[in-house]
């Protein structure tokens, strides 16, 4: 793992947190994303070398809704940056980490996406994320 690729973070409206974060980070978001087979829709803050992405769910039974309806708004998972995806899975389920989805699914901002189970890795989603290229 390279870096901290971005922090996720559910909401219930993008276009009310969009406001929010706006003021806060006193910057506009750089990138607004649907992801259908996700069922969710981004928004994408630069803020210095980090990124915040904001989640919003498009359908009642996506995994964003589960976890707003469970938990309620707030960070959802941790992304980091890898060179090779492919590799780094097999790395890590050799570690014992539980891998939610083995292939590489595109997700937003350019990004192929792996997950790990959060029972794995103390209770937090980790978003494994390479450029595609």
């Amino acid at each position: 793992m390279r870096k901290i690729e971005h922090i996720g973070i559910a909401v219930k409206s993008i276009e009310e947190s969009n406001v929010i974060f706006e003021k806060l980070f006193n910057t506009p978001a750089y990138k607004e994303e649907e992801v259908e087979s996700e069922g969710v829709k981004t928004s994408f803050f630069q803020v210095g070398p980090n990124k915040i992405e904001l989640l919003e769910a498009t359908k009642e039974d996506s995994p964003i809704a589960k976890f707003i309806e469970k938990k309620g708004e707030g960070i959802h998972h941790i992304a980091f940056d890898v060179e090779d995806i492919n590799s780094e899975v097999d790395r890590l389920k050799k570690e014992g980490f539980v891998v939610l989805n083995e292939t590489p699914k595109k997700g937003a901002d350019n990004k192929w996406v792996v997950f790990l189970h959060p029972k794995s890795t103390n209770g937090v989603l980790i978003e494994l994320c390479q450029e595609i290229i």
